[in-house]
C-alpha cells in the first residue's frame, strides 16, 4: 500500500516525511532535476557560490516549519536575532528606526515611543484590530487605514512580503491568519529567521537524507502526464496503482488543473524578484533590513553576499536585467554605505511565484480532499488558510498525509 507523492517541493516533501513517519511506504516523483520547488538552492557560476532562488523568511511562531525541521534533524539551520526586532530605513529621508515588540502577548510596547514606528501613536496600532476578525471576502484596505506612518513604515511592507500581493488589495482573511498566528501572540512568535547556509541545506537536503534512510524512494525527471484508471502516466511508462495505494498530488496549481478536469485553482499569480550581490555587508549590518521609499523592500546580509527581495514585482520583472541590478545596488550601497561600483551580481525572476492573495483568488483554492478517494492535494495554493508561504506549504503536506487512508 504505497503512497505516491507527485512533486518534491516543500509540500510534497512534508507529506512524504509525515507519511514515512507513520510507517507508510512512500515513493516521490519530481519532474525537475532537483527537489525543493520554489524553495531551492543552486551553485551560481556567475557569483561562484551557492545561492537560493529567492529569500524566504520564516518566523519563530511558524509551528509547522519547526515541527518539520525537528523531525528531519535540521532545527539548527535557522538563524535570527534572539528578540523580535525589525530594523527599517527610509531611502528618501535617510531615517532609520527599529520596531521592538514586547515578547509576550500584551502589546505594551505600542505605548513606548522608542519601540514603535516614528510618527505613530498607540491609537494607530489599536486601529489594526479590524484585521483580527475581518468580514468574509474583504480586502485589507477595507478594514484598516492604508495611509499614515504606521501603514507605510510597517504594515504595508510586512503584509506585502507575507501576501506577495499589493497589501491594500490583499485578502483580509489571509492577512488576519498571519497576524493572529504571529503578531497577536507577541514577539516570541515572530522573531525573523533565515535559513543558513541555504534553503536547500535547511529544508530540502536533510529531508531527502531522512527519507532515504527510511527506505522512501525519490525519482527525478518524472513529469506526470495523466492520472487514469491504470495508474500514473509519466510518458515513459505507467506506474500502476495497486489496491490500497494512494496519491498525493503536490504540483503547481496549473499542473494540478491540467491533471484533474474541473478542479478549481487560483488563476492569477504575482512575481518575485531577488538580487544577489557578491559582497560582504559592513560590520553591524542587521541580518534583515526593511526599506521604504525604494524599489528594494528587504535586504538580507548573508555570509559572502547581500541579497534583496522585491515582492509583487510585476512592475519590474520585465525590466532590463543590467539596469535593474544597477538600480537595486545603488539603493543597497546608499543605505549600507558601500562603494557605488556594482559587484558581481545575479538576478532571479520568479514570474509566477505565488498566487495573487486577493479575496477572489483565495476563494478559488481547493481543499486537500478531492472527489477521488485515493487522491489528495498538497501545495501552498490549496486551502490552507494561509497565504503562499513556507509555513503554508509544509502545513498542506501534513494535512494531505492525514487524509490518506
Amino acid at each position: 500500500m504505497t503512497v505516491h507523492v507527485v512533486g518534491a517541493g516543500l509540500a510534497g516533501l512534508s507529506a512524504a516525511v509525515e507519511l514515512t513517519a507513520r510507517g507508510r511506504p512512500v515513493a516521490v516523483y519530481e519532474a525537475g532535476p532537483r527537489a525543493g520547488g520554489r524553495c531551492r538552492s543552486y551553485h551560481d557560476a556567475q557569483l561562484g557560490m551557492d545561492i537560493d532562488n529567492g529569500n524566504h523568511l520564516v518566523l519563530s511562531g511558524n509551528r509547522a516549519v519547526h515541527a518539520y525541521l525537528a523531525r528531519i534533524g535540521a532545527s539548527d539551520r535557522l538563524h535570527g536575532p534572539a528578540d523580535a526586532a525589525f530594523v527599517f530605513a527610509d531611502l528618501a529621508s535617510g531615517e532609520r528606526w527599529t520596531v521592538r515588540p514586547s515578547m509576550g502577548s500584551l502589546p505594551w510596547w505600542i505605548f513606548n515611543r522608542g519601540r514603535r514606528v516614528p510618527g505613530t501613536g498607540a491609537r494607530d496600532y489599536l486601529r489594526l484590530a479590524g484585521l483580527l476578525r475581518p468580514a468574509a471576502g474583504s480586502r485589507v484596505g477595507d478594514v484598516v487605514p492604508t495611509s499614515g506612518s504606521l501603514w507605510h513604515r510597517l504594515i504595508e511592507p510586512v503584509l506585502l512580503a507575507a501576501l506577495n500581493t499589493p497589501a491594500a488589495d490583499g485578502s483580509a482573511a489571509l492577512a488576519s491568519a498571519v497576524i493572529r498566528e504571529t503578531l497577536a501572540k507577541g514577539g516570541r512568535a515572530y522573531r525573523p529567521l533565515v535559513a543558513q547556509p541555504t534553503l536547500a541545506a535547511a529544508f530540502v537536503d536533510p529531508a531527502l537524507d531522512w527519507l532515504a534512510a527510511r527506505g522512501a524512494e525519490v525519482y527525478f525527471g518524472r513529469r506526470l502526464r495523466a492520472i487514469d484508471a491504470n495508474g500514473l502516466d509519466f510518458g515513459d511508462g505507467v506506474e500502476p496503482l495497486k489496491q490500497g495505494d494512494a496519491v498525493v498530488l503536490a504540483v503547481p496549481a496549473p499542473v494540478a488543473a491540467s491533471l484533474i478536469p474541473g478542479l478549481s485553482v487560483p488563476t492569477e499569480f504575482n512575481a518575485i524578484v531577488s538580487a544577489h550581490f557578491a559582497c560582504e555587508a559592513p560590520p553591524g549590518t542587521p541580518p534583515i533590513l526593511g526599506l521604504v521609499n525604494a524599489a528594494t523592500e528587504w535586504i538580507f546580509a548573508l555570509p559572502g553576499r547581500i541579497s534583496v527581495t522585491i515582492s509583487a514585482a510585476d512592475a519590474v520583472v520585465d525590466e532590463d536585467r543590467d539596469a535593474l541590478a544597477a538600480r537595486l545596488w545603488a539603493e543597497v550601497a546608499a543605505v549600507l554605505g558601500l562603494p557605488p561600483a556594482l559587484p558581481k551580481w545575479q538576478l532571479v525572476k520568479e514570474r509566477r511565484a505565488t498566487f495573487a492573495a486577493t479575496p477572489a483568488q483565495d476563494a478559488l483554492r481547493p481543499p486537500a480532499r478531492t472527489s477521488r478517494p485515493n487522491l489528495v492535494l498538497a501545495g501552498d495554493w490549496t486551502q490552507t488558510g494561509l497565504p503562499a508561504t513556507i509555513e503554508g506549504a509544509i502545513r498542506s503536506g501534513v494535512t494531505a498525509a492525514g487524509l490518506v487512508q
